[in-house]
């Protein structure tokens, strides 16, 4: 039998793990700065949306809801309304004009009421009436008016007399007197909420 010649070795190249590493580190050092990236974009956009949505919340409007029947028929319990407080650094509330305050005997606490009276006016209710300087106050958006009276009370520099529009259920300047403006914080100008009651709002016309 005749020896068969060896079949021809067929040599391996060596791996090269020194490329292999190389480009492994390119890849994840890639990866570390599309992710630093991404995240600085992140950051950024949150500080700028900060920096425009602070000073609006803080110094323009707020959200605030509405808790209670106080100013039924006209707001209701859980509506969404929006404060201006930039209104009232130009000029001084007026008669009619629906404010959020804070409570004159608990600070923690808002109440939403109408502006009745205004700083040096004399405010008297009658029979659930109310007079203005000795004039009758004509009130369209009031369904059902409170049989309570409340004596004369002159109002001072800064003060203003506040009634919710529901008088039998609400806790108003009956109770606590003069509201002084500094405890004022805006006026009632959009309601966001309910969908179907969707509105800005406009002073009352007083004959």
């Amino acid at each position: 039998m005749k020896n068969e010649p060896n079949p021809k070795q067929v040599e391996t190249p060596d791996l090269n793990l020194d490329n292999f590493s190389h480009d492994q580190d390119n890849f994840i050092l890639a990866a570390v700065k599309k992710f630093g990236l991404f995240i600085f974009e992140i950051v950024k956009v949150v500080l700028i949306s900060l920096a425009i949505i602070l000073p609006v919340r803080m110094f323009l409007v707020q959200p605030f809801y509405v808790e209670g029947a106080s100013m039924e028929p006209n707001f209701y319990d859980k509506e969404y309304l929006i404060i201006d407080e930039l209104s009232y650094r130009f000029h001084e509330p007026a008669r009619g004009e629906v404010v959020v305050f804070r409570n004159p005997d608990n600070n923690k606490q808002y109440y939403i009421k109408r502006v009745i009276a205004l700083p040096g006016e004399t405010v008297e209710i009658a029979s659930g009436k109310v007079s203005i300087n000795g004039k009758e106050l004509n009130e369209t958006y009031i369904e059902d008016l409170s049989g309570q009276s409340f004596s004369q009370l002159t109002l001072g520099p800064d003060e203003y007399f506040v009634l919710g529009d529901n008088r039998s259920v609400s806790r108003d300047s009956r109770v606590f007197q003069a509201l002084p403006k500094k405890l004022i914080i805006g006026r009632v100008w959009f309601r966001g909420w309910p969908v179907d009651r969707i509105s800005t709002f406009n002073l009352p016309e007083y004959k």
